[in-house]
């Protein structure tokens, strides 16, 4: 595993609370802060040693596994910085996929290498991905569940990559909870040289909240924990995380979106103007359709919006529907019926 040398010889910064590891203080006067209580007016804990422990307990991993960030982004941002030369290392990546590890790759000035994932199936081409790397590559990126395709990828298959990737495999489970697949955190033990990526956006429902997990090794933990900018989770954002991992009705959200997937994946199959409804292990159905502009337009003219994908490679012609309440999956269904002459022109 590559670790460039100015991120080994990085010395973090040092913020007023990391100078003090003593007992209990009452007056604070290290951090130039406002002294009158307004309930955000001290600075938060750099470390979020109390969420940690929290998303620790929950996800059956270590605190020192753990790595919090301002929402994913961030975790991806990092992967390039610590383990990529810029204008000299690349990165594989399956396509199509979550469009922020290109965008990541192009402010980090490293190269992508596309693997196509299988036309139609959206197979995951193990052998392919393993021939695209050469001496420079640092990074493997796999979302799975995949955004836009919705399908999952077997630990297998992932650990197929592990096993004989000389870099750091990067497995992104956003939608990991609405899929049958066992998380990559199951044998992350195994693996030292996998990251995974995971958010309270989706099935937590807490995205405005923008909080991040990455799991590692301790070693690439801790080499993120110096990387990152020294406040990167704010006050109120840890706290109401903490709060609502034990109030948030997650079971019941994630079952609930689970069975209204079937139910408009069933119900747009029977639509004229729907070719094909995509397998998902997410919380979104990927469909094609007779002409996905027109109907994108009208959809939006109901009110309705959903995520236009006709434009993105692989996914020509489809639409991405995320799965909402059964009122508003019920919505789509009647906008689609009321216009079936129109659409199909």
């Amino acid at each position: 595993m590559y670790i460039r040398n100015n991120i080994k010889e990085l010395l973090p910064y040092s913020t007023a609370r990391d100078d003090y590891k003593g007992g209990d203080i009452s007056v604070w006067l290290d951090a130039n802060e406002s002294p009158y209580n307004n309930g955000v007016n001290r600075y938060p804990d750099p470390h979020q040693k109390a969420l940690k422990g929290e998303i620790a307990q929950l996800k059956g991993v270590t605190p020192e596994q753990v790595f919090v960030g301002n929402g994913s982004d961030e975790a991806i941002d990092l992967c390039f910085r610590i383990f990529c030369e810029p204008g000299v290392d690349n990165v594989v990546a399956i396509a199509p996929t979550y469009g922020m590890y290109a965008v990541a790759a192009a402010i980090n000035n490293v190269a992508v290498r596309e693997v196509p994932l299988e036309a139609e199936t959206y197979a995951l081409n193990v052998p392919a991905m393993l021939a695209a790397a050469d001496a420079n590559t640092r990074l493997m990126w796999v979302c799975s569940p995949n955004n836009p395709t919705g399908n999952a990828f077997s630990l297998q298959q992932l650990e197929a990559l592990a096993d004989n990737f000389s870099g750091v495999l990067v497995v992104d489970e956003a939608y990991i909870d609405f899929s049958s697949q066992p998380s990559m955190l199951t044998v992350l033990s195994k693996h030292p040289n996998v990251v995974v990526l995971q958010t309270l956006s989706k099935a937590w429902g807490m995205a405005g909240l923008r909080l991040g997990l990455a799991f590692a090794s301790p070693m690439i933990a801790d080499i993120f924990a110096r990387v990152k900018y020294p406040y990167n989770v704010n006050a109120p954002t840890q706290a109401e995380v903490a709060k609502r991992l034990h109030a948030e009705p997650h079971d019941a959200h994630v079952s609930e979106v689970c069975s209204q997937r079937q139910w408009l994946a069933t119900e747009l199959a029977k639509m004229p103007c729907v070719l094909k409804v995509y397998h998902s292990d997410a919380n979104f159905l990927l469909v094609k359709v007779t002409d996905a502009d027109a109907i994108y337009d009208h959809l939006v003219a109901n009110g309705i919006i959903v995520r236009n994908r006709n434009r993105v490679k692989g996914c020509e012609g489809c639409l991405r529907i995320t799965v909402g309440t059964p009122a508003e999956n019920a919505n789509v269904i009647d906008a689609l019926k009321q216009s079936v002459g129109e659409i199909l022109g």
